[in-house]
């Protein structure tokens, strides 16, 4: 069992079951067209995936679907704080991420409110482990081969599962020496974000692999192509089974937390996955 501690109204005993991450997308661009841009339905949706049963909340500003266009810092500011800032006005009951690789975002995003930064670059920009440490925040530190820009033009490892957690275990190391606390770091290995359908497959296989690290693993297939290459699905939306399929093969290999869209039909693939791999109370 792990310890994690988003902050001081919120922490978890990550193990004992797996956490629902709900993704409210403030971005037209996202590639599950799911994308909310107004303010007070942003906020609607974000009630609405704590009812369903998510345990936290995901925001994010800026789509980082493949081949996408960088959203300038102002644009971003403007779509994530005025939600965010609500959200924390009408007191949301479950902790706030936000989805962001910028620092500026993250130190604002905290400011406000916020418990975690979820960073696609894994506190590779510079300033945002500072931003993160100053703050005392918690972080997702992901894995991704290039940007969003280039990363699924030809990704190539020679043992991607291996890679990956190398690349945790030094972006871990640099996380705690920068002052970031022990029990506010999780890893997740960035399905989709530079990986051939094969790749991710193996990740998930191989999922294990990332539990000796000794940090609460997040995995996010929800919707992904993967699913849709596999299933000759085209539009995200009618990806839900195969997300609950690799969201219940991901958690009998140790995730302890899903990342997903589909948060009233995830939690119960979760139930059944958690009694049958945790044991858990049912």
């Amino acid at each position: 069992m792990i310890f994690f501690s988003c902050c001081p109204r919120h922490s978890f005993s990550v193990g004992t079951r797996t956490l629902i991450m709900g993704i409210l997308n403030l971005s037209p661009e996202s590639f599950s067209g799911d994308g909310v841009a107004d303010r007070d339905e942003a906020v609607r949706k974000a009630f609405q995936l704590v009812e369903d049963g998510a345990d936290v909340l995901d925001i994010g500003g800026e789509s980082t679907r493949p081949g996408s266009v960088r959203l300038s810092l102002e644009e971003e500011i403007v779509r994530v704080l005025p939600v965010l800032e609500e959200l924390i006005r009408r007191d949301l009951p479950i902790p706030i991420s936000v989805d962001t690789y910028k620092p500026a975002v993250a130190r604002e995003a905290l400011k406000r409110g916020a418990c975690i930064i979820n960073d696609i670059f894994g506190l590779r920009q510079p300033g945002m482990v500072e931003a993160i440490a100053d703050a005392d925040g918690a972080v997702v530190i992901m894995h991704m081969q290039g940007t969003p820009q280039t990363m699924q033009i030809n990704p190539q490892y020679r043992d991607c599962p291996a890679e990956i957690a190398q690349f945790l275990r030094d972006q871990i190391a640099f996380a705690l020496s920068s002052g970031i606390k022990r029990e506010k770091i999780i890893v997740d290995p960035g399905i989709g974000f530079g990986k051939t359908v094969e790749h991710n497959l193996q990740i998930l296989n191989r999922l294990r692999e990332l539990k000796e690290l000794g940090f609460p693993v997040l995995i996010g297939p929800s919707r992904k192509s993967f699913i849709g290459r596999i299933l000759h699905m085209n539009d995200p939306a009618q990806r839900v089974w195969g997300t609950a399929s690799a969201v219940a093969v991901a958690i009998a290999n140790g995730a302890d937390i899903v990342r997903v869209h589909d948060v009233r039909q995830m939690r119960d693939v979760v139930r059944i996955a958690d009694a049958i791999v945790r044991s858990s109370a049912y």
